[in-house]
């Protein structure tokens, strides 16, 4: 079983005194880098002028600065920008800075399991990933609670890594919900596999395919849109509220019975093979050398796959019928809107106590 960290497990007093640049004031890097200044650590943010970051950092009260300016006034340098991008920043405003006593911090090992970025030995490096999106570590915080996290030593110079790290979490509200311990090989890998082959990749084809073969055999788009693709959020919600199991006690009998008796023609053994390939592809470090590459040209692929996904049928007939329903846009959650005002005091307000629990509608 894996090792968990809670509030007592982790001292903010470790923090004291050290200073923490957030490069890259994105959604997760807002979402942190508010909490921690919260939480009374000193922060400074490393964003590039000309954007709407750089004027959402302005906005919430920080003065923002050159990654290069950060790196050489923090102690701990949580880089936070897209994976393509931040070997290219370490290079050249981050590396020339570190020095014995400093730490690297990530949220996501790709860059240093993959080596597009080398530490020096004698400084810490080590990982603090949030396991949701940076406004909902926001909005959790403010209300209270927090985000589970995941965190992992690389190196270990100071032997204070892990306080470092755990602190950190705490700092964010982690460890109010609970952290995980794990290495940076274990989340980057999982964290690819689970993307490509599951939540992003395995789901988007799923919805798709099915959206297709109700109109090949001649339903209404409407309806098939409904049925592939917008009660999707309900099974989801259900999954994560109480699993795979709960959500079958949420549906009609006939629908728990089409699990069990059809779910495994679906995702059959071609498919099992499939994932097993691109866990393959993962570890090896094709498919992180193939985006890198991919980004190194300028994305025509990726250009060309989004345009695709972006005119299919389920896209039009989707934008149309998600304008008829307000609720969508009015209650939207504040983890899925990286506009939303994430300042101390106006998060989302807690959900009233003591309402049951919605149940999927049994057809």
């Amino acid at each position: 079983m894996a090792k968990m960290f809670y509030d007592k497990d982790a001292d903010l007093n470790v923090l004291k005194g050290k200073k923490v640049a957030i490069v890259g004031y994105g959604i997760q890097g807002r979402g942190q880098a508010l909490n921690l200044r919260d939480s009374g650590v000193e922060v400074v943010v490393a964003q590039r002028p000309g954007g709407k970051n750089y004027d959402l950092a302005i906005q919430d009260g920080f003065k923002p600065v050159s990654a290069e300016e950060a790196a050489q006034k923090a102690d701990i340098i949580q880089i936070l920008t897209q994976d393509h991008l931040q070997a290219e920043i370490y290079q050249k405003d981050i590396a020339p800075y570190l020095k014995p006593g400093k730490a690297l911090l990530f949220s996501h090992g790709f860059n240093i399991h993959f080596g597009y970025i080398k530490p020096p030995k004698d400084i810490d490096v080590f990982m603090v990933a949030p396991k949701g999106p940076g406004a909902l570590v926001r909005t959790q915080f403010l209300q209270g609670g927090g985000v589970p996290c995941l965190v992992a030593i690389y190196q270990d110079a100071t032997g204070k890594a892990l306080q470092l790290a755990l602190a950190h979490a705490k700092a964010i509200g982690g460890t109010r919900a609970g952290v995980i311990q794990t290495n940076f090989k274990e989340e980057t890998e999982t964290d690819l596999f689970g993307e490509q082959a599951v939540l992003c990749g395995g789901l988007s084809e799923l919805i798709r395919a099915g959206y297709e073969t109700l109109i090949e055999a001649g339903f209404q788009p409407e309806m098939a849109y409904f049925e592939c693709q917008h009660e999707v959020k309900l099974i989801v919600d259900a999954i994560f509220a109480e699993g795979i199991s709960g959500m079958h006690r949420r549906v009609s009998d006939t629908a728990e019975y089409g699990d069990y008796s059809r779910g495994k023609r679906i995702i059959g053994k071609e498919s099992r093979t499939a994932m097993k390939q691109i866990l393959k592809e993962v570890q090896s470090g094709a498919f992180a050398k193939e985006w890198m590459e991919e980004n190194r040209k300028g994305r025509p692929n990726y250009n060309k796959m989004r345009q695709a996904c972006d005119s299919h049928p389920i896209e039009k007939v989707g934008t149309e019928l998600r304008g008829m329903m307000q609720w969508i846009q009015g209650g939207q959650s504040l983890a899925a809107n990286p506009k939303a005002n994430l300042k101390k005091g106006k998060g989302a307000k807690p959900a009233p106590k003591g309402k049951k629990k919605a149940k999927v509608a049994a057809r």
